[in-house]
């Protein structure tokens, strides 16, 4: 017997949240309105943030070009070679956001020039502060509108303070019960079991009960105040949740956590089958992007790209990590030589930096969990830490020139 996903149950409260938000279409044209440059600009000018915005925009002009190393090397691309898109973590804020960018600026006059990663990963806890004071948006307009990312991923977190009315709106809502604990100042947070961050095991990972409710919500409100339109996925759960909530909504998509460690082909065929219950009438999915957990070997990367391409799902892509910091694994991890294997293969790879490999300070999951003001003090150096992995994404990028392999940068380092 096959058992449903999700129940009748999980389904009419998921159906009613949407209905709570607007609807299918009045998410997903909030969300592209929201992503315009002119309406960010507008809306970060009366929050504050139009001076920095304006001086992002002088910045980028003097950025490094992709197509004067590819000139000045004599780089040919090779048929039959997959492509690398760089993507780094840790852009944690509009000030971080901003310093990293005075320091791409500054590489295109050093020895080795820094390219901007295509792809941006943020651990910042979307709290309300963060989302509605238009520090998310700033981070967001300098990304995806001023460096021309492809995609900014924001993550949130099950356990973030949020104000105890709204739970108690969910409730209503949703027909749900959420169990929280009363955090005083009128706000309240989920009861987290297994901690192992302030906001729960593993940075989020632990939903339990209905709390992919919680989930989905936060990223609903961050998705139509700011735009933003990709969110980390951290649970099984909420993956679930996610493929069917955002079936309808082209403008909500997911990367699925390394943390669910799909590293072998058993686990990675269970993360299709939930792909494939709610896939669209296009073979697409809310899914855009799989990270591939740290242990997986080359050999296994290849094969579940294989299982992907055989599934018939459109549109996802493969990520797994180069480099990653001693906190989230093991120390001195390296995986450079095994992605130039994937590479060589023909095997399209989204190639990943969670650290530089050389363990600076700040280059830690402990300070993708600082506090608001902390991170805000130490935003240059936090900055730092961005620039110096982007720039051993760089480093790694031209490698794959010289050996005839496209990587991808960003639009504004071309």
């Amino acid at each position: 017997m096959k058992y449903q996903l999700l129940s009748a149950a999980d389904i009419k409260a998921l159906d009613a949240l949407k209905t709570f938000h607007g609807g299918a279409d009045q998410i997903n044209g909030t969300i592209a309105t929201r992503g315009k440059l002119e309406t960010r600009k507008k809306v970060l000018a009366e929050k504050g943030y139009g001076e920095m915005i304006a001086d992002a925009e002088e910045l980028v002009k003097s950025f490094p070009k992709v197509g004067d190393f590819e000139k000045a090397n004599d780089i040919s691309y090779k048929d039959g070679k997959g492509v690398g898109t760089a993507q780094v973590s840790g852009f944690q804020g509009a000030k971080v956001t901003h310093h990293a960018m005075k320091r791409f600026a500054q590489s295109a006059n050093e020895e080795y020039p820094c390219f901007v990663p295509s792809e941006f990963i943020s651990v910042v806890a979307l709290t309300d502060n963060y989302i509605y004071s238009g520090d998310l948006m700033a981070t967001l307009t300098m990304a995806n509108n001023i460096m021309q990312a492809s995609k900014f991923c924001s993550t949130n977190l099950i356990g973030i303070p949020q104000p105890t009315a709204r739970f108690t709106e969910l409730e209503k809502v949703t027909g749900k019960t959420f169990e929280v604990a009363d955090l005083g100042d009128n706000q309240s947070g989920i009861i987290l079991k297994n901690m192992g961050t302030p906001f729960g095991n593993l940075g989020g990972v632990e939903v339990a009960n209905d709390n992919h409710l919680i989930y989905l919500d936060g990223v609903t409100r961050a998705a139509t105040e700011t735009g933003g339109d990709f969110y980390l996925n951290p649970s099984w759960s909420s993956i679930i949740a996610a493929c069917y909530y955002a079936r309808d909504i082209r403008n909500l998509t997911f990367k699925v956590s390394m943390l669910l460690a799909t590293q072998n082909l058993m686990q990675f065929r269970m993360l299709l089958n939930i792909i494939s219950e709610y896939i669209r009438d296009d073979n697409t999915t809310p899914i855009y992007e799989i990270n591939i957990g740290n242990a997986v070997s080359p050999e296994n990367f290849i094969l579940c790209a294989r299982e992907l391409d055989a599934s018939g799902i459109k549109g996802v892509s493969l990520a797994a990590h180069l480099r990653i910091n001693p906190d989230l694994g093991m120390e001195n991890f390296n995986w450079t030589d095994n992605c130039f294997k994937v590479l060589e293969s023909g095997t399209n790879i989204t190639y990943k930096y969670e650290s530089d490999g050389t363990a600076r300070d700040l280059d830690t999951m402990a300070a993708y969990f600082l506090p608001e003001d902390e991170r805000d003090a130490m935003a240059d150096k936090i900055g730092d830490v961005i620039y110096y992995k982007s720039l051993r994404a760089s480093k790694d990028g031209m490698e794959m020139m010289r050996r005839g392999i496209k990587p991808l940068f960003a639009d504004c380092s071309y």
